[in-house]
């Protein structure tokens, strides 16, 4: 257990040591908010949407963690190329020890990061239906978290170096985040379109949040968040199994 909490702390420090990170990665959340939730927001209210602000906003925040969850976990990468992920191994530790850690840790720091977007789409006018649910939507989202982290895990360890990055990035994580309804309601979509936005696991995500910020959800709320946690513990169980496989 002093193997996860050690790693859990590494990720945390790491990402508190860099304020030009956390400001970086705030960047595309506040160009969605004002390109498309003030761009957008008059067509929306036209065609009887109402205010698109209020409607991308949990999305605006599940696409902050998962982008920050992701890159959590391809930061194994640069830890095997630097020699530490090779330290980890040779310490008398359970590997699964250390990809609970490591999981952990970068699900923390998504969850943080998502916190951080939700406050900043209070200054931009989104405001949640019902306080009361905050805690539950901070629990959701910290679901949304260990699954993207998890996730991220899986595919760095199967990667050897940085170059299949920008191949994971197009072809898997933004496709991802557009096809979860982040920004489009899911009612109304062509069959093939709403068959792809049901396999993806975010859409789930999003649906959940946003029903508990803004009471507007396409799922039942039990069925999302069920639905988000079978596959955030089946992507646990597989970096863990991909992890155990590693040879340096």
């Amino acid at each position: 257990m002093d193997a996860i909490y050690i790693l859990w702390l590494r990720q945390i420090k790491r990402y508190l040591r860099s304020p030009a990170r956390i400001l970086g990665s705030l960047g595309q959340p506040i160009l969605f908010l004002l390109a498309l939730g003030y761009g957008f927001g008059a067509v929306y209210a036209k065609a009887g949407g109402g205010n698109y602000l209020q409607f991308i906003a949990p999305g605006v925040i599940c696409m902050s963690i998962l982008f920050t969850a992701v890159f959590s976990g391809i930061e194994m990468i640069w830890d095997r190329q630097f020699g530490f992920l090779k330290e980890t191994f040779v310490a008398p530790v359970p590997r699964l020890h250390i990809v609970f850690g490591r999981v952990l840790g970068g699900a923390t720091v998504a969850t943080l990061q998502g916190v951080i977007v939700l406050l900043l789409t209070f200054l931009f006018g989104f405001r949640p239906e019902h306080l009361w649910l905050l805690p539950l939507a901070l629990v959701v989202m910290l679901i949304i978290a260990l699954l993207f982290s998890a996730f991220g895990t899986a595919i760095a360890s199967v990667l050897e170096d940085m170059q299949g990055f920008q191949l994971i990035m197009n072809f898997m994580v933004m496709p991802t985040f557009f096809f979860s309804g982040a920004l489009f309601p899911l009612a109304g979509l062509p069959p093939l379109l709403s068959l792809v936005a049901k396999l993806d696991p975010l859409t789930y995500g999003v649906d959940a949040l946003r029903g508990l910020l803004i009471s507007s959800n396409h799922f039942p709320l039990t069925t999302s968040i069920g639905i988000l946690t079978g596959v955030m513990l089946f992507f646990l169980l597989l970096s863990s199994f991909l992890f155990s496989r590693i040879e340096l």
